[in-house]
């Protein structure tokens, strides 16, 4: 097919979206979406695209970690293949697009390409990743695809799912997959079979539609420094015969640490750091009650910035203010371990050939920065290059109400088509 005609090529957004329909219709918990990473829903919404993969004709294979590869051969199958893809699981109660649409839209394109009699120069592989969600699940970060790459840990496989209590090799194993192959450090994917991977992911923010743009091509995808099972630890005591200066209230310090590590992230922002600090939660435990000053709190806290020193000046931040607040109140903090991600910056040519591409079928497109980690951060840290696509949502995203339009959708699906052919022709 030559390269006049390849404005032409459409991608097959029907399949997609029925696809979209499908997956509800079978995830659907009465409130949002759960599609438990390496679990029954994971697993419904692996089984629904490979079903369809086979029906076009792809060539269907999952690794030793399970993630499922759908493939249109190329001319020369010794050349590096082209992965186009995301992830299927979801948080408990979150929306049917995160994660998904990177799938649908890979699928949606290879379909395309396939009914249009593109043969393309090189494989091009629609990659559906496992339990990028695992924050929800497994407190590690990206076990698909770092397993895929050989970057994940013998150590990790033994973390245990927050719901189950058993660990991810037990859950990998129970799924019918092999993790002592991730614990040796075997690699299915690499630089040296590998062109690049491309991930759409909607937006988990209001930016591209506050600024009415569809697209956005991401420049950086964050890393991470996260406390998970932080503990403050004080005294009870009665909340009337207890005067201030005898009081060791382990609330009021955790307080008074979150206001503190705010207004260091405001003074970072405002010396140009780009990074987000969140403590997911503050509370105190269930022994605390009405008349009791509480003598036990506990937090989680997620630190995030593309930049490593961002996230490295609020930790030390917290080491400054931990000892402080400790000889200031009489408590004890107990930080617990440490987990987090590396942060990877996109691959500048993949970024370039994307703008050309979405110039090319007349979508309009910004750049941005990604607020959220994804499977692409694990691909460029393995020196894959690596790209990312927002396509704009509303209402957030790990959320029952999250949405896109089917317009939004379609356009992006466009630009991919698009690339996808020029970049394996």
């Amino acid at each position: 097919m030559s390269n006049s005609l390849r404005p032409n090529l459409l991608p097959d957004v029907d399949l997609a979206f029925r696809l979209f329909d499908e997956l509800r219709e079978k995830s659907f918990d009465g409130v949002g979406i759960t599609r438990e990473a390496y679990g029954p829903g994971e697993a419904m919404a692996h089984a629904t695209v490979q079903r369809e993969a086979e029906a076009l004709g792809l060539e269907v294979t999952a690794d030793p970690v399970g993630n499922l590869y759908m493939t249109l051969p190329g001319t020369d199958r010794t050349a590096k293949r082209l992965l186009v893809g995301s992830h299927l699981d979801s948080v408990p109660q979150g929306g049917n697009f995160d994660g998904a649409a990177g799938v649908l839209a890979g699928l949606a394109a290879v379909s395309g390409l396939k009914q249009a009699g593109f043969v393309p120069a090189r494989d091009v592989t629609v990659m559906a990743i496992r339990a990028e969600e695992a924050g929800a699940w497994f407190p590690t970060s990206y076990p698909g695809s770092r397993g895929s790459l050989g970057r994940l840990k013998a150590e990790e496989l033994q973390v245990k799912r927050q719901d189950s209590g058993r660990t991810l090799a037990e859950h990998m194993r129970e799924e019918g997959f092999d993790p002592d192959f991730a614990a040796r450090g075997e690699a299915v994917n690499t630089p040296d079979n590998t062109l690049g991977f491309l991930e759409l992911h909607i937006e988990q923010g209001p930016v591209l539609d506050s600024e009415g743009v569809p697209l956005a091509i991401v420049t950086g995808i964050p890393g991470s420094r996260r406390l998970r099972q932080g503990r403050v630890v004080g005294e009870y005591n009665h909340s009337g015969a207890t005067p201030r200066r005898y009081r060791r209230d382990a609330a009021i310090a955790l307080a008074e640490l979150a206001v503190a590590l705010d207004e260091a992230w405001a003074i970072l922002e405002a010396h140009g750091h780009r990074l987000v600090v969140t403590f997911c939660t503050l509370a105190t435990t269930a022994e605390a009650g009405f008349t009791k000053i509480p003598g036990e709190a506990t937090f989680m806290l997620d630190v995030r910035s593309v930049n490593p020193a961002s996230c490295d000046a609020i930790f030390a931040e917290l080491e400054r203010q931990v000892a402080r607040i400790e000889a200031r109140r009489g408590v004890t903090f107990e930080l617990g371990a440490e987990t987090g991600s590396a942060a990877s910056l996109m691959d500048p040519g993949m970024r370039a050939g994307l703008a050309r591409a979405a110039d090319a079928v007349g979508v309009a497109h910004l750049e941005m920065a990604s607020g959220a980690g994804h499977d692409a951060a694990a691909f460029g840290a393995a020196g894959i290059p690596a790209a990312m696509l927002f396509v704009r949502s509303q209402n957030g995203s790990h959320n029952p109400h999250e949405a896109m339009r089917n317009e939004d959708f379609a356009e992006v699906c466009k630009v991919i088509t698009r690339w996808v052919s020029d970049a394996a022709a």
